[in-house]
């Protein structure tokens, strides 16, 4: 599973109800994989289970035939529900431990993490892969921890027993001095759902990343 997992980790788009209207969510979500995103996860903290739920059944529609992992944030349960292919969970959220013996072995976990106290005490033998961040500040998580910043995503990275993802601030100008630290991935959401032509700025990002990836030979 490694090899897929890193695969799809590329470049992941987690969803905003802000900046993208329910309304436009699957069309939004759709353009950005024609441009190049590799999973996508669900993200709307403020809506019901249900209407989640929703959300995700369309998503799933459409994703799966295309081969693209749908996690959901947070909603374990939702998850299961809807038979999403994982779920990503922060620090607060229900522990990795009980999200595996629910969703089962072969769903996708995610984990967040926002320093080394976090790292180390990481339930890694539930996770899947990490969620390092915010790696630079960020307007679509005001309540964020202080931002890791280059050299502390890369002491993360090195630190790390599982493939990471860097989120928080990263947009196409960050690109490559984010991949530098070693991350497997980018997680994204104004650098695509903030952009009036999403398929054109996630083609943008994966431009950017696989230059980055080809000077790093």
């Amino acid at each position: 599973m490694a090899d897929t997992l890193r695969r799809s980790l590329a470049l992941c788009l987690v969803t905003d109800p802000i900046l993208v209207p329910r309304g436009e969510l699957v069309a939004t979500v759709l353009a950005a994989v024609r441009g190049g995103v590799t999973m996508v996860q669900l993200r709307d903290k403020g809506a019901p289970d249900d209407e989640v739920a929703t959300q995700a059944e369309m998503l799933l529609r459409v994703l799966r035939p295309l081969g693209i992992p749908l996690i959901v944030n947070d909603r374990v349960d939702v998850a299961r529900r809807v038979g999403a292919d994982g779920v990503h969970l922060g620090r607060s959220d229900e522990a990795p431990m009980r999200a595996r013996a629910t969703l089962g072995t072969r769903a996708i976990i995610g984990l967040s993490i926002s320093n080394e106290i976090e790292l180390a005490s990481a339930d890694a033998a539930s996770v899947d892969y990490y969620g390092l961040g915010p790696c630079f500040a960020t307007a679509t998580k005001p309540d964020h921890d202080p931002p890791l910043g280059l050299v502390g995503t890369r002491r993360l990275v090195a630190r790390a027993n599982r493939p990471c993802v860097a989120i928080g601030g990263i947009d196409v100008t960050r690109a490559a001095s984010i991949l530098a630290t070693g991350i497997d991935g980018l997680a994204v959401v104004s650098a695509i759902c903030g952009q009036p032509d999403p398929e054109r700025a996630a083609r943008e990002l994966v431009s950017a990343s696989n230059h980055a990836r080809v000077e790093a030979l």
